[in-house]
C-alpha cells in the first residue's frame, strides 16, 4: 500500500469472505465457467441475481411471479439463467473434486491432503455411495448449495455494517482497539491467538451483536402453520397460513429493546460489573440467527470468522467513511449495502 492513505472499496461481499467460499468447491477458472451465458457472467454475479429475484417474489402475489416464470420474463427469466450458471458451477466442482480424490487414491506417492467440503464429503462416504450416479451428484449439489447460501453473504454483509459503525463511531473503534491491545498483542504487535482467546474480546462481541440486531443479514423469514393455532397475542392463525416475520423490524421495536432501540449501544449486551461478560439474550428476542430448533448451526463459526477479520483490520488500519458516499440497504434476500462500503484506510504505526 503506497502512501499513508488510500481509498478502498469494500463491496459486497467483502473480498476475504468472497475469495474463501469457491475454494471449497474447486472452482474451474476464476470468473469463467464453461458454457456461461455471457462473458464475465460467472457464479458470483449469478448468485447475487438469484438472491435479488427471490426477494422480489416476497413483494408480489404468488400467482403473479408464477405467471412471470411461465412466460420467462422479468426477474424470473434472470433467476432461471442465474440458476443454470450456478448449477453448472456446482456440478463442475463436484466432478473436479471426484477426479482429484480418485487420482490421489491411485498415486503411489502420498500427497498432502487438501481439505475442502466436497473432498471431505466424498472421502467420508467413500465405499458407501456410488458417486457416479446422478442421484448422488444431486445430493452433493444440494449440500454444497446449502453451505454457500447459508455462509457466503451473511458473514460479509454483517461485516460491512460492522465496519460502517466502527468508521462512524470513533469511541467504539477506540474501545475495540484497546481491548485487542490488552488481550491479543505483545510488544505492540498482534500475536498468534486461539479461537478460545477470541471469546475474551467482550466489547468486540457486543459490537457485533449490536450490528446484527440493527442489520440482520437475513432481514426476513416466513413460517407456515401446519395446523390452526393461536398466537400469544390472541391472533387466530388458520391452517396453512403463510406468515412473514421481519427480523429487521423486531430489532428496532421499543417493546422488545426499550426506548433506545434505534441507538447503536454495544453496552446493552454487557454486564456492568468488574467481571464483565456478555449478557445472554434468548434467541426469540435476538433473532439474527433464527430461533429454537431452526437456529443457525453455524452461529459460533460466524462469530469466529467475523472476529478474526475485525481484529486483523482494526489492529492494522483505521477506517474512515468517504464523504458523500451513500450507505443504504439493498433490496435483496440478504441485507447488503446498496453501493458497498467506501472508506479511507490509514495504516496504523506503533
Amino acid at each position: 500500500m503506497n502512501g499513508n492513505r488510500t481509498r478502498f472499496l469494500v463491496n459486497r461481499p467483502i473480498g476475504l469472505i468472497h475469495e474463501a467460499w469457491p475454494a471449497a468447491f474447486y472452482r474451474p477458472r476464476p470468473g469463467m465457467l464453461m458454457g456461461q451465458a455471457r462473458p464475465g457472467y460467472g457464479e458470483r454475479p449469478a448468485f447475487d441475481d438469484m438472491e435479488e429475484a427471490v426477494f422480489i417474489r416476497y413483494l408480489m402475489p404468488k400467482s403473479f411471479w408464477k405467471l412471470l416464470k411461465w412466460l420467462q420474463i422479468g426477474e424470473e427469466k434472470k433467476l432461471k439463467e442465474a440458476w443454470e450458471i450456478f448449477d453448472r458451477f456446482l456440478y463442475q466442482s463436484i466432478s473436479a473434486a471426484r477426479e482429484k480424490l480418485i487420482s490421489r487414491s491411485k498415486s503411489p506417492v502420498e500427497e498432502e491432503e487438501e481439505f475442502t467440503f466436497l473432498s471431505a464429503f466424498l472421502a467420508d462416504q467413500g465405499g458407501q455411495t456410488d458417486y457416479t450416479s446422478e442421484n448422488s451428484n444431486k445430493i452433493l449439489r444440494d449440500h454444497a448449495f446449502s453451505l454457500v447460501a447459508a455462509g457466503r453473504d451473511t458473514v460479509s454483509a454483517c461485516l460491512n455494517w460492522f465496519f460502517w459503525f466502527v468508521a462512524t463511531n470513533p469511541s467504539i473503534e477506540t474501545k475495540i482497539l484497546e481491548e485487542i491491545k490488552e488481550k491479543l498483542q505483545e510488544k505492540g504487535k498482534l500475536r498468534f491467538f486461539s479461537t478460545e482467546e477470541l471469546n475474551s474480546l467482550v466489547y468486540l462481541h457486543a459490537t457485533l451483536c449490536e450490528t446484527l440486531r440493527l442489520y440482520p443479514p437475513v432481514p426476513n423469514n416466513h413460517k407456515t402453520a401446519l395446523e390452526a393455532d393461536v398466537l400469544p397475542s390472541g391472533h387466530q392463525v388458520p391452517q396453512n397460513t403463510w406468515m412473514l416475520i421481519s427480523f429487521y423490524s423486531m430489532g428496532r421495536m421499543h417493546e422488545i429493546w426499550g426506548q433506545d432501540c434505534l441507538e447503536f449501544k454495544p453496552e446493552r449486551w454487557m454486564w456492568i460489573t468488574k467481571q464483565g461478560g456478555i449478557i445472554h439474550v434468548p434467541s426469540y428476542k435476538f433473532t439474527a440467527f433464527n430461533a429454537g430448533p431452526r437456529s443457525c448451526v453455524g452461529k459460533d463459526m460466524s462469530f469466529i470468522q467475523m472476529k478474526i477479520i475485525a481484529v486483523a483490520l482494526i489492529s492494522n488500519y483505521r477506517l474512515q467513511l468517504v464523504e458523500g458516499h451513500p450507505v443504504t440497504p439493498k433490496n435483496s434476500i440478504v441485507l447488503h449495502m446498496n453501493y458497498g462500503l467506501k472508506v479511507k484506510v490509514t495504516k496504523r504505526f506503533g
